[in-house]
């Protein structure tokens, strides 16, 4: 069995690889969609955007692992608002992900009675929103993050 040290260190590993790569997601998902979509890209979108749920379900076991077993502990992370405002933080991505997620299937289930089905540019612009709103609110989780690692946002 590892000791503390250990296993915090190892869930705190996982926990930023597996958030890195979710960034990575996040930047290609945004690099794909854009006007003049392939049928290629579709397929390509549903992947990512399966791993993007695969890894966020990831982030937050392996995130709320560390915070009650290990790391400061739940006591020092249940009472800190930076710890909360980066937990809001990553509900909003989620939250903002849900359009781009059911446009996705839409479309590959589009694809599917037609081959060479593109979504039209309105819809690409309008699911390109809600990815370039999810990079603006992930921007903010790291900030947070800094913070709450250094002691601020602890309540009184």
């Amino acid at each position: 069995m590892p000791d503390f040290a250990t296993g915090d260190l190892a869930l705190a590993i996982v926990h930023h690889v597996v958030i890195f790569a979710l960034a990575g997601i996040i930047a290609f998902e945004v690099g794909v969609m854009k006007p003049g979509l392939s049928t290629r890209d579709i397929p390509r979108l549903g992947r990512a955007d399966m791993w993007y749920g695969i890894l966020a379900t990831l982030i937050i076991i392996v995130g709320f692992s560390r915070a009650i077993w290990f790391a400061k502990g739940w006591a020092y992370y249940s009472v800190n608002h930076f710890f909360w405002a980066k937990i809001g933080a990553f509900l909003i991505v989620g939250l903002l992900s849900i359009q781009p997620t059911l446009s996705i299937l839409r479309w590959r289930r589009a694809q599917k009675t037609d081959p060479s089905f593109v979504p039209d540019d309105a819809a690409i612009r309008g699911v390109r929103r809600f990815l370039w709103l999810e990079v603006f609110v992930f921007a903010w989780i790291p900030i947070f993050a800094a913070a709450m690692a250094r002691g601020y946002g602890m309540a009184p």
